[in-house]
């Protein structure tokens, strides 16, 4: 029996972007027929495990126009859909949708700002957030609030300084159960 790999997707008025889950993916085989049958199939893992999706697409695609991209982690299909418009579910079949197909939110755009943004293609796959300094790096003191002004500052460095001052004059004192305590 085969299981079944993550499938994410996502969709603009005229594509579809399915995202399948799969690290190390062998034997890769896709099929995408007019109709809008989607059948994927790969082993994976280190005991070959067999994995297997085929559904049904909501509606006719354009197979000629719709791209494949099988990488280290995932398998990316871009499928252009027949007709123009939104579709109201990624499934032909109505009912509950199965456990192994999720919404892909990094790639999601609603119809309304999709023709807000004029096409909604902004994609952000490829870009290194960590390379633009937003913070988040080096010597974070998590204490420190934009809005304290110097005074407030210069009172929570003096506070550190007491607190650890008192930590080293402490003196030990017995206790009735052999254990000793700080003060």
């Amino acid at each position: 029996m085969s299981r079944h790999p993550t499938l994410k997707w996502a969709q603009r008025a005229d594509v579809l972007f399915i995202t399948i889950d799969l690290p190390d993916a062998k034997n890769v085989k896709l099929k995408l027929e007019p109709e809008g049958k989607f059948y994927f199939s790969a082993t994976a893992g280190s005991e070959n495990l067999a994995y297997e999706i085929d559904i049904n697409l909501h509606d006719k695609v354009d197979v000629n126009e719709s791209k494949a991209s099988v990488g280290p982690r995932t398998i990316v299909y871009l499928i252009k859909k027949e007709e123009s418009k939104w579709w109201n579910r990624l499934l032909k079949e109505e009912g509950k949708t199965p456990m192994f197909v999720k919404c892909d939110w990094d790639k999601w755009v609603d119809e309304d700002e999709q023709e807000e943004n004029g096409g909604g293609d902004m994609e952000f796959g490829d870009m290194d957030f960590s390379k633009l300094n937003m913070g988040g790096g080096g010597d974070f003191d998590e204490d420190f609030d934009d809005s304290d002004t110097e005074e407030e500052i210069q009172m929570k460095n003096e506070e550190e300084e007491e607190a650890t001052g008192k930590m080293e004059t402490a003196t030990a004192l017995p206790v009735s159960n052999g254990v000793e305590a700080t003060a």
